[in-house]
């Protein structure tokens, strides 16, 4: 198969398009004809070396969490899926080395969604991690009805899904940092946008009233973000990072680390059927693109997420 891989850790020229062998079956897996993957930054942190305390990497690795494709084989203890059904997964495997960015990938059942007939495969391999990472988050903290919600990086590939996903969960408000250029964006899924900067505390007190603190704060940023929402929100335990573990910790803040979830994926790729959640995609790249697609997405200025096809 044809697949995106390297040998070292590096910059995004690491990366090249290479034919390497097709994966192997476990038999408890599927077999996936890959027709889109999404890119996450996680992609270019892995590539870069910077996990590789966290879980064990091997080389040539496939890098790639997001995927959606076809069927094409499933292994011998597999009884609820079949060959030609069409499906998604955030397919984060325990070690790192046979990912998306390919023709072929192998996924354990215990990942795999169901992709709506509606849903196109670009829109399904957008929406895992990012889907996943903001509603593991959201219900870390207990978001519920009534509860008035700040999501930092509203316009971003995790944040664009958040406060949508918060609304679902029954949030009265969510409020979302962006920056100017994307508040028209923020304010058409549902958030009222604000400003980021040294400003920000006293901008959340002037749209909420009362005692300018909000029930739920969920960082996507990090740094002065981080900070702030320290002074923002009501009770720390109500607060979480997904950017900033040790300083979660050490203040009394929840760190969250997307878990792979079908159940979970079903439920958010149903909502995007329905049309009650809107994944936004910004740009999609060929396979062999890859390489410009790592660049795009380590400028920081996305909106939405970024996806290649296969």
């Amino acid at each position: 198969m044809k697949a995106i891989a390297y040998t070292q850790f590096g910059d995004a020229d690491v990366m090249s398009l290479q034919e390497l062998p097709d994966p192997l079956l476990g038999p408890d897996q599927l077999l996936v004809e890959v027709k889109a993957a999404g890119v996450n930054p996680v992609d270019f942190k892995v590539r870069a070396g910077y996990l590789q305390g966290l879980m064990p990497h091997h080389m040539p690795l496939i890098p790639g969490w997001d995927v959606a494709g076809v069927v094409r084989a499933v292994g011998i203890g597999v009884n609820d899926w079949k060959p030609g059904d069409e499906v998604l997964a955030y397919a984060r495997k325990d070690h790192v080395q046979f990912g998306a960015y390919a023709e072929l990938i192998s996924v354990p059942d215990r990942m795999i969604a169901r992709k709506p007939s509606n849903v196109d495969f670009v829109t399904a391999a957008a929406l895992p991690l990012a889907g996943l990472t903001a509603l593991q988050a959201l219900k870390a903290v207990g978001t519920g009805p009534g509860d008035v919600v700040l999501v930092h990086a509203a316009a971003g590939g995790v944040g664009h899904l958040q406060v949508q996903i918060a609304r679902e969960l029954g949030a009265a408000r969510v409020l979302g940092t962006a920056s100017p250029r994307n508040h028209e964006f923020v304010r058409s899924l549902g958030a009222e946008p604000v400003a980021y900067g040294d400003a920000l505390v006293d901008s959340v007190a002037e749209l909420i009233g009362g005692d300018g603190r909000v029930d739920v704060v969920v960082d996507n940023v990090g740094g002065l973000a981080f900070d702030q929402s320290l002074q923002l929100v009501r009770d720390r335990a109500r607060m979480t990072s997904i950017v900033d573990g040790p300083r979660a910790l050490e203040n009394g803040v929840i760190n969250t680390w997307a878990r792979p979830n079908a159940e979970q994926t079903q439920w958010l790729v149903d909502l995007v059927a329905a049309g009650s959640v809107r994944v936004e995609v910004q740009q999609t790249f060929p396979l062999a693109e890859a390489v410009k697609a790592h660049r795009l997405l380590e400028g920081g200025h996305v909106r939405g997420k970024v996806v290649l096809t296969v």
